[in-house]
Formats: C-alpha cells, sequence, structure tokens
C-alpha cells in the first residue's frame, strides 16, 4: 500500500529517535551493572527491549507504506556520568519522543492514516505512561530521600 511521503519521513524521524534510545538505555543499563545496580540495570534493559519493539513496529509500518526504514540516521546520545545525569539525559530523549510522536499523529491526521495514528498511539502510551513517568518518578525519589539512599536501593540482591 502506498503510504504518504509526509508520513512515512515522520515515521523514520521518529525511528531515528528510537534508535536513539535503544543505544542510549543499552550503555545506560551496561553502566549501571557495572557500578552494582542491579535494579537499574534491569529496569533500563526491559526500556531498551520496548524501544526495539517500538523501532519495530516503525520499521514494519514503513515498509507496508512502501517506505525505505532509515537505519542510519539517530540524533546523539546523551550519556550520563552517574545515575542523575544519565536519568535526566534519558528523560530528555524521552520528552523529545513524545514530541515526535505527537507531532507523527498529527500528521497522519492530516493525510488520513488512521491505522498509522493508531499504532502511533500505542507509542505514545507506552512512552508517556511508562517511559518518561518512571524517570520523573526516579529523579523525584532522589530529591526526597537523597542520592545515596537512592542509590543503596537500587543495589544488588
Amino acid at each position: 500500500m502506498k503510504g504518504s511521503k509526509k508520513v512515512i519521513d515522520g515515521l523514520n524521524k521518529l525511528l531515528a529517535n528510537e534508535l536513539a534510545a535503544i543505544d542510549q538505555y543499552f550503555i545506560h543499563s551496561r553502566m549501571y551493572d557495572d557500578w552494582g545496580m542491579d535494579k537499574l540495570y534491569e529496569r533500563l534493559n526491559h526500556e531498551m527491549e520496548e524501544e526495539t519493539q517500538h523501532s519495530d513496529w516503525l520499521i514494519k509500518r514503513i515498509l507496508f507504506l512502501e517506505g525505505v526504514p532509515c537505519m542510519t540516521k539517530r540524533r546523539d546520545l546523551l550519556v550520563g556520568s552517574d545515575v542523575r545525569s544519565a536519568m535526566a539525559n534519558d528523560l530528555t530523549l524521552e520528552l523529545e519522543v513524545v514530541a515526535c510522536v505527537r507531532e507523527a499523529i498529527a500528521l497522519c491526521e492530516e493525510e488520513k492514516d488512521y491505522q498509522t495514528r493508531e499504532m502511533l498511539e500505542k507509542l505514545l502510551f507506552d512512552t508517556e505512561e511508562d517511559h518518561v513517568y518512571w524517570l520523573e518518578q526516579q529523579l523525584g525519589l532522589m530529591d526526597k530521600i537523597g542520592m545515596q539512599n537512592y542509590i543503596q536501593s537500587q543495589m544488588g540482591k
């Protein structure tokens, strides 16, 4: 099914963000593992898998619309140097993804591509209700209980 070039371009822009999120969560999860923060490692590893699923949805939809998924473009990674900066950088990336998804949803409305819009709404829910909310919650916990207590709560079993 030949899709709108505008929609395909919007999906590729979003794909670039999702691919960057995979890489950013990958490095941050391994940093947490190296620092002995098993709970954060497990959570970020899970987030990386969800971002991979989102990328899969986008790639399949672009192919369905007879477009070519662009796997070579990615936004720059924001790698943190400690727990707080890593989470703050992940939140920055996720908020950019939210804005990009909303933009793509509006584009789908404009182009009357309701099936793509439906897929993007699921992606938006995952991003806002899960990823962004959890990151904001963790940063808030750091402020409430202090960094040392937070780090201790994320350590191994």
